[in-house]
């Protein structure tokens, strides 16, 4: 089995490209190989820079391959669309420049969905044709990705999303040709959705591309759960805990990877605020040494 672990800017705290409390980005790549990876996600599309040619040059630099990138953009608005297009555009073509393979869709929060994140049972539902119409915005995407750029294409459930709990993944999976559209499964998001990853990898296994490592600290997803906190306030007090200190069983994650021959990237992800995290790389450097620890080289 080889399986090559990398990380992602959100490990940073950068969610958006414009947000002022992003740090550089030359900071990140290099913090990112300083913690022992070798590989590293875009990003939000405009955090990096767009020119392959600058781009290339620091990855080379510090000895880093770019993995994939993310389009997270509001799916589930029929307004948006102009938007999730050109987050999709711009990141296609980043990925294709350097020799990326993954395009990770992601439906950004929903006011409608961010106050009953983690309660499925709650959580308000669209109708019939709201459905397909969002259905089939992530179906053109994913065919762009697949078919014009050549990308292995992954659906992300996401908390305070649309695409956020078990039922409504599995329901899209059924829905859209598995050609085209695969599973960037967030070992994460699933556990703060109240889902078991784990038996979830066992069912779907043979259409997970990729991953996303990523912990809950259950203590402050049952208190944030409660007070319906808002998802990034969330990360601010913790939610994302380091690997390993949370009710993700990774050893169990790790021979479910092993047992189907599992091959690629597991990119770690441990959302947190810029400003509140005091020590990321601190955090990139346990996260990958725990992954060592029980078996991932």
């Amino acid at each position: 089995m080889t399986i090559r672990i990398g990380n992602a800017p959100c490990s940073w705290g950068v969610e958006f490209a414009i947000d002022p409390r992003n740090p550089a980005w030359e900071a990140v790549l290099q913090q990112c190989a300083e913690a022992g990876y070798n590989g590293i996600e875009l990003g939000p599309v405009g955090f990096m820079p767009e020119d392959p040619a600058i781009l290339g040059d620091a990855l080379s630099a510090h000895s880093l391959e770019l993995i994939g990138g993310v389009v997270f953009r509001p799916f589930h608005d029929p307004e948006a669309w102009d938007d999730v297009m050109d987050g999709a555009l711009r990141t296609c073509k980043a990925l294709s420049a350097h020799g990326a393979q993954h395009l990770v869709l992601i439906d950004s929060i929903s006011s409608r969905r961010a106050p009953t994140a983690g309660r499925a049972d709650e959580a308000v539902q669209m109708d019939k044709a709201e459905w397909a119409a969002f259905r089939d915005r992530i179906a053109t995407v994913a065919k762009l990705g697949a078919e014009e750029y050549g990308l292995t294409v992954g659906i992300h459930a996401h908390a305070a999303g649309f695409m956020d709990f078990e039922p409504e993944l599995e329901r899209l999976l059924d829905e859209v040709d598995e050609k085209i559209l695969k599973i960037c499964f967030d070992t994460g998001h699933h556990s703060y959705a109240g889902f078991d990853p784990v038996a979830f990898m066992k069912r779907h296994m043979d259409r997970i591309s990729y991953m996303h490592f990523k912990d809950i600290d259950p203590s402050v997803k049952a208190e944030v759960i409660e007070k319906r906190t808002g998802f990034y306030d969330a990360c601010g007090q913790g939610i994302f805990c380091n690997l390993g200190q949370g009710d993700v069983d990774f050893p169990a994650v790790r021979q479910v990877l092993n047992e189907a021959g599992f091959e690629g990237w597991c990119t770690v992800e441990q959302d947190c605020d810029p400003l509140l995290d005091p020590d990321p790389v601190g955090d990139a450097r346990k996260n990958r040494e725990y992954l060592e620890s029980i078996g991932f080289n």
